[in-house]
Parts: C-alpha cells; sequence; structure tokens
C-alpha cells in the first residue's frame, strides 16, 4: 500500500489540484512566459475558484499564442472577438482587455528591467520568502510585498493585479514558499 503524501488542505483530491500542488506550486519561476502566463490567468481568477482557471488552462494557452506577451499584446479587434466566442477560457471582457492590455505594459518593464523575472523578483529581495506557516489559516491573502507590488503595477497600467491576486502571483511563482510546515513539499522548497 502506498503512503499518502502529507499536503496543503486547499489541493484536496482533484487529480488536476493535486499535480499543481506538487510540480508547481511555489516553485519559483524565472521564464518569462511562464511568468505572463500566471499573471494573466491570476488575474481571470479574479472571483472564481483557482480549480476553475486551472481545468480552462490548455484553453488559455491556446487562445493566448502559448502566452507569447509580444504576440498577445498586438492582439486587435479579431483577436478580442475570437477570445469573447472561445468557451474555453473566461469569457468576460474586462479580463480578457485587461489581458492583452498588460502584455504590452509587461512588454514595457521587460524594456526598463531587462526582463520581467527581474523586476518581480526585487520584490522579495531576489530569493523566496520561506515562511513557516502551521496550518492554513495562518496563511495571509495579501502582505506587504503584495501591496507594494500591486502599487507598482497599477501605476505602470496593469489591471486585475490588486494586493491579492498579486499574493496569489507570488505564490504560485515561488516568491513566497507557503506552503504549510506539515506538507511535503515546504522542506523541497526550502532547499537552497
Amino acid at each position: 500500500m502506498t503512503a499518502v503524501l502529507p499536503r496543503c488542505g486547499w489541493c484536496g483530491t482533484d487529480a488536476d489540484y493535486v499535480a499543481y500542488h506538487d510540480e508547481e506550486w511555489g516553485v519559483p519561476v524565472h521564464d518569462e512566459r511562464r511568468l505572463f502566463e500566471f499573471l494573466v490567468l491570476e488575474g481571470a481568477q479574479a472571483g472564481l475558484s483557482w480549480l476553475t482557471i486551472l481545468k480552462k488552462r490548455p484553453a488559455y494557452r491556446r487562445a493566448f499564442s502559448g502566452f507569447d506577451p509580444a504576440r498577445v499584446a498586438r492582439y486587435g479587434r479579431h483577436e478580442r472577438a475570437r477570445l469573447l466566442a472561445d468557451a474555453g477560457i473566461v469569457r468576460n471582457r474586462l479580463k480578457i482587455e485587461a489581458a492583452i492590455d498588460n502584455a504590452g505594459r509587461f512588454l514595457a518593464v521587460q524594456e526598463a528591467f531587462g526582463s520581467f523575472d527581474a523586476y518581480l523578483w526585487r520584490f522579495v529581495g531576489g530569493r523566496p520568502r520561506q515562511n513557516r506557516w502551521r496550518t492554513l489559516a495562518e496563511v495571509p491573502a495579501r502582505t506587504a510585498e503584495a501591496d507594494a507590488l500591486s502599487r507598482d503595477l497599477k501605476a505602470r497600467g496593469f489591471k486585475f493585479v490588486g494586493p491579492v491576486i498579486c499574493y496569489s502571483l507570488m505564490q504560485a511563482t515561488g516568491l513566497v514558499n507557503d506552503h504549510v510546515e506539515s506538507c511535503f513539499r515546504h522542506a523541497e522548497l526550502r532547499r537552497p
């Protein structure tokens, strides 16, 4: 009989959720396309469950040109209409417009900082914050760093980047290790 690994309680038993928890959540991301992907997906998730977005992720990858920010930034009226008609993604006009507009802003940040990665990681001093939460109830919905990131992104014209969305982005891309201490991934992600 195979032993069940101790995990963060939020991932439940859904196979996609468990795989996301075990393989991606909290793993430091430095790839520009992956960072843009998470920026778009976290914005799309606002008001919805992450599992809903996770199930739609393959459709998002197709719909948004593999999350190539340069291509997405060039989307015009035709592509916007195509996205609004795509049942595979969340067909919310404001979220779709934000994703396209944010692509251009993403490119501007790359130009200003050399990469979006360099920009983003400076909010945690270039290294993942290693938290030591014992229970899920201790994990905050936002932090001072997420508030600062949100303010800065908004000042640069980004949309759907409130502090809670920014903290979710930081958790997903490994800027913080928010696995609870009893989760097997917590120790794995603490290793240098």
